[in-house]
């Protein structure tokens, strides 16, 4: 796979193109415009580009997932045919060669994930840079943009952006939105644009939040004790109101408000929608999934002696700390008096403990978000169909995905083919 395009535009004939912000999708189409034979400005209003994709690499970067394509271009449910082709224009293998064209080796860690060998964003981000800049795109930070120019006036784009100098102006044939979604605000990603994009015509979906904690409203005994503590080897259980239905095992974190962590991200886009539908949403957790319910109710009905409760799950169950302080949660004192010296009923409840969440954390906190720019508004180029030299890519377009690798890939591979539809639509010469 190679990121060259339409490499015959003469410089005469090169067309001006705007790339409007720089995350991941915005750099990765200013690389595939540049080797198209584009001139590219790229404008971001922050003082540095790639500060979520900086973020998201402190931890170990994870950049896509050695799943087969199947399951992978699986993993982004509704939008699973429109992301699928974009994946085979540039897919987690390519997303691989490019980062070794780039001098950054790759591994598949022991979940199937995959990491540059330095674990880290930042000598990815400057080897990217530094090319980008070989290849001659210009660099515009502290340029936001001021909404407007999208609808072309005699074939040019009349754009507008506020620096630290004042207004500026710039001229381009074509435009290429990469404005991120509208999560992690501090970082760029404000979800600032999308009422200029629904004004301008441009049919988009209110941004929400993906990959995201919810609230319960925890008890203040079980905040004050257990606020912050993981939930390790878990299992959640839920089925929403049309069927769909969840079932894995994995961590998650008891937080001030109710629960987060990679478990519950995995699950949110079903428990979001389902709390947009009904009000709310109750799962199940198996606290002790690898123990059978008939093999724990018989370890829990041996006799207890003066020994307290605690002890008791402790020592019979090896349930202890948040585990242990959840099993009240949602009961009076009387319903737990009168139902925790039931062996079975005990056991059930750790098998399958219900928690109602009411509300999905702010949009702010949220790893990703979903909504935005409605792919029906655009060409399979990524193209607005209204006006096809204005092209959008990235998380902006209304599409989610789980963590793992997935998002970052997509993102990527958006940029490609968004980069590519602006190409072919710009007339070659003759020769």
């Amino acid at each position: 796979m190679t990121l060259h395009t339409n490499p015959h535009i003469p410089a005469s004939a090169a067309p001006r193109v705007a790339v409007i912000g720089g995350g991941p999708a915005g750099l990765m189409a200013a690389e595939v415009l540049a080797a198209g034979g584009a001139r590219v400005d790229l404008y971001d209003g922050m003082p540095s580009v790639g500060r979520k994709f900086l973020l998201a690499g402190k931890g170990g970067l994870n950049l896509t997932h050695s799943e087969p394509l199947p399951a992978f271009t699986g993993r982004y449910a509704e939008r699973a045919d429109e992301v699928g082709r974009w994946l085979q224009v540039f897919g987690p293998q390519d997303l691989r060669d490019w980062a070794g064209a780039l001098g950054i080796t790759t591994f598949v860690g022991s979940s199937g994930r995959v990491f540059p060998a330095e674990m880290k964003a930042a000598p990815l981000l400057r080897a990217w840079l530094h090319r980008l800049r070989a290849a001659g795109v210009r660099f515009h930070m502290r340029h936001r943009w001021a909404p407007g120019g999208l609808v072309p006036v005699d074939g040019v784009h009349h754009l507008r952006f506020e620096s630290p100098a004042g207004e500026q102006q710039a001229e381009a044939d074509a435009v290429l939105l990469a404005l991120g979604g509208g999560s992690w605000a501090r970082l760029g990603s404000d979800g600032a644009w999308l009422p200029a994009l629904q004004a301008a015509g441009l049919d988009s979906a209110p941004l929400k939040p993906s990959n995201c904690g919810f609230d319960i409203g925890w008890s203040e005994h079980l905040v004050a004790k257990h606020a912050g503590a993981p939930l390790k080897g878990v299992l959640l259980d839920f089925t929403d109101r049309l069927g769909r239905p969840f079932h894995r095992k994995g961590e998650c974190v008891l937080t001030a408000t109710g629960l987060e962590g990679s478990l519950v991200y995995a699950a949110s886009a079903l428990l979001r929608d389902e709390i947009e539908a009904q009000g709310s949403a109750t799962l199940r957790l198996d606290l002790l999934p690898e123990r059978p319910l008939d093999t724990l109710t018989e370890a829990l009905a041996r006799g207890r002696g003066a020994r307290s409760l605690a002890n008791h799950l402790r020592e019979q169950a090896g349930l202890h700390g948040a585990k242990a302080g959840l099993l009240r949660e949602g009961l009076t004192s009387a319903e737990w008096n009168e139902h925790s010296r039931d062996a079975a009923w005990l056991a059930q409840r750790i098998k399958a403990l219900p928690l109602t969440l009411r509300a999905a954390r702010p949009l702010d906190e949220a790893i990703s978000s979903a909504g935005g720019v409605r792919l029906q508004a655009l060409d399979d180029a990524l193209r607005w169909r209204a006006h096809p030299s204005v092209a959008c890519a990235g998380e902006m377009l209304d599409w989610e995905a789980p963590t793992g690798g997935y998002l970052l890939t997509a993102c990527l591979a958006s940029g490609v083919v968004a980069a590519r539809g602006l190409l072919a639509g710009w007339p070659t010469p003759a020769a």
